[in-house]
């Protein structure tokens, strides 16, 4: 099959590589279309080598649409067949760890042993191929109703769900979200949908836009001050639950500093820098602090938030491009250009893309 391989850091290259097969619980996957990930970008930079790649070559990607095509022994008990439409996910827990048997697969306590364990585009091959295999752990149904590339946008969606519901958003609260990325403008619509009275998007230029656009309450950090135009928004008393989407010090800092009494602050992207918190403020204030890992069983749970409109994820879809023509997808991606937010990529297109 072809697949865009990183051979090093910042080295990438289409190639032919063997076809994958299934295992036992396993399915072997023809990949439709395929979400590129900012965790992806930071992999291929070299930010995590030996942890994310584990050893090179590489093939990268995780938030992925696709047909099954071949079950591996022990997935047919499960229901699972050649021609189910599905879209994947990255955690595969062992299932048998505290974590595991308590829901929080996502926490894994024998992450990164491969005999047991599976993060696909992190430490497991991933999905900027032709063929994907996934445990049946990793995969869900995908309806009729969404597309592939809908699909393809569903993990990213079900992150955001479970930041939304690590913020214990509840209903008639306001609800701040910095950084009007993917993963923030789904934050925000999944805070909408678990009830949020208000949601007020953080951030500049193009993509403050495009969440203005989309219905979003909006402040422009260029217009001043972000805690203080936030707060001014808010009566002087601050949201009830702050959600960095952005990963800089400088926009974690700003959730805590902004958000009421009493609030929750939420941390989705991965921050590469340390930060100093008022702990004073922290204690006093009996503020809530809570990190979120990929997620955790809210896969299935987004679904039918897309399917009734309330989390539109093909709104969020701005360019395609054929898995030829991979590092220009990753650049358009990286750079932001002519307005990028999802792009994806389509492993059996020819040359063109939009």
């Amino acid at each position: 099959m072809q697949a865009v391989v990183l051979r090093a850091p910042r080295d990438l290259a289409l190639e032919e590589v063997p076809d994958p097969r299934p295992g036992p619980y396993e399915v072997l996957c023809r990949v439709e279309s395929i979400a590129i990930c900012g965790t992806d970008i930071h992999i291929l930079e070299g930010r995590h080598v030996g942890r994310w790649p584990p050893a090179f070559p590489f093939i990268l990607g995780h938030e992925w649409a696709g047909t099954v095509v071949e079950v591996g022994p022990g997935a047919e008990v499960f229901g699972w067949q050649p021609g189910d439409r599905v879209a994947g996910t990255s955690h595969a827990g062992c299932g048998y760890c505290r974590m595991c048997r308590t829901g929080r697969y996502n926490l894994c306590e024998r992450y990164g042993d491969a005999r047991v364990h599976r993060q696909y585009g992190h430490t497991t091959q991933g999905c900027y191929a032709q063929y994907v295999v996934h445990s049946i752990k990793s995969v869900v149904r995908l309806p009729d109703a969404l597309t592939f590339d809908e699909g393809a946008v569903l993990d990213p969606a079900s992150i955001a769900l479970w930041t939304a519901k690590r913020g214990q958003v509840n209903a008639g609260d306001t609800v701040a979200v910095l950084g009007p990325g993917p993963v923030g403008l789904l934050t925000a619509f999944c805070a909408r949908a678990l009830g949020a009275g208000r949601v007020i998007v953080v951030g500049g230029g193009e993509r403050l836009a495009v969440a203005e656009a989309l219905g979003f309450e909006t402040v422009d950090r260029a217009q001043g001050a972000s805690v203080d135009l936030v707060r001014e928004a808010t009566g002087g008393r601050g949201p009830d639950v702050a959600i960095d989407c952005a990963g800089t010090p400088e926009a974690i800092r700003q959730c805590v500093d902004m958000v009421r009494k009493g609030g929750r602050v939420v941390f989705t992207a991965v921050p590469h820098d340390e930060v100093a918190f008022p702990m004073q403020r922290i204690v006093l204030e009996e503020l809530d602090l809570v990190g979120v890992r990929a997620n955790r069983s809210t896969l299935e749970e987004v679904i039918p938030l897309v399917l009734d409109g309330r989390v539109p994820v093909g709104r969020l879809i701005t360019h395609r491009f054929p898995l030829s023509r991979a590092s220009e997808a990753i650049a358009t991606f990286q750079e932001r250009r002519d307005g990028a937010l999802e792009v994806l990529m389509h492993p059996w297109a020819g040359g063109e893309g939009t």
